[in-house]
């Protein structure tokens, strides 16, 4: 951005580092906090520093909150014995859209993808086991995106399961191989629940 001041620059490059952000539509956004009334930039900024200073994991899911323990977790009207594994927060709240799932969560916040050098430990697989390993659950549900990525988590995850002598479903999806749950309609992902299928 030559000839551009230096702080409209750096505001672009922090908007081109969102994910799915392009550097012509983070030009546009920087233009348009620019344009903002000052209150409303600062406003702007406020959440942005409030959501990173309230905003923690739940110590027992692992899903995003602002609370001690989520509501879900939380709620003594949820299943306690079964566990839905969901690869981000956001897929909660998909999940929750089908008013279907009455258990619980547990958020991995991320998959295994060498790719993406994200291996087992750099995400919340050891949580899940000591959740498990408590006792109390019965069923722990895979639900990870139907995706290579996705499918390599579940059977990974499911291995380690094994021997704790937890029954181990996986989403029986309707949905078309590499796509994403957050994007799945609500009959979809009720059908999904309803379907669900033992790990091999």
């Amino acid at each position: 951005m030559n000839g551009f001041p230096a702080a409209l620059e750096r505001l672009t490059e922090q908007f081109a580092r969102l994910p799915g952000i392009g550097s012509k539509t983070a030009q546009r956004l920087a233009f348009h906090v620019m344009a903002l009334p000052e209150e409303d930039a600062k406003e702007f900024a406020a959440a942005i520093l409030d959501a990173k200073q309230a905003i923690h994991t739940c110590p027992v899911c692992q899903n995003m909150t602002d609370r001690d323990i989520c509501p879900i977790c939380d709620d003594p009207r949820r299943d306690k014995s079964v566990i839905c594994v969901v690869a981000e927060p956001k897929d909660v709240i998909a999940m929750e859209r089908a008013r279907e799932y009455q258990g619980l969560y547990h958020v991995l916040h991320g998959v295994i993808s060498p790719l993406n050098h994200m291996g087992p430990d750099d995400i919340r697989i050891r949580e899940l086991l000591a959740r498990v390993g408590e006792g109390g659950v019965r069923e722990v549900i895979m639900a990870t995106n139907p995706d290579t990525e996705g499918e390599a988590t579940a059977m990974y995850i499911s291995r380690l399961l094994r021997p704790l002598e937890v029954r181990v479903t996986r989403l029986a999806y309707g949905i078309p191989m590499g796509s994403q749950l957050e994007y799945a309609d609500d009959v979809t992902l009720l059908r999904a629940l309803q379907g669900r299928r033992e790990m091999d």
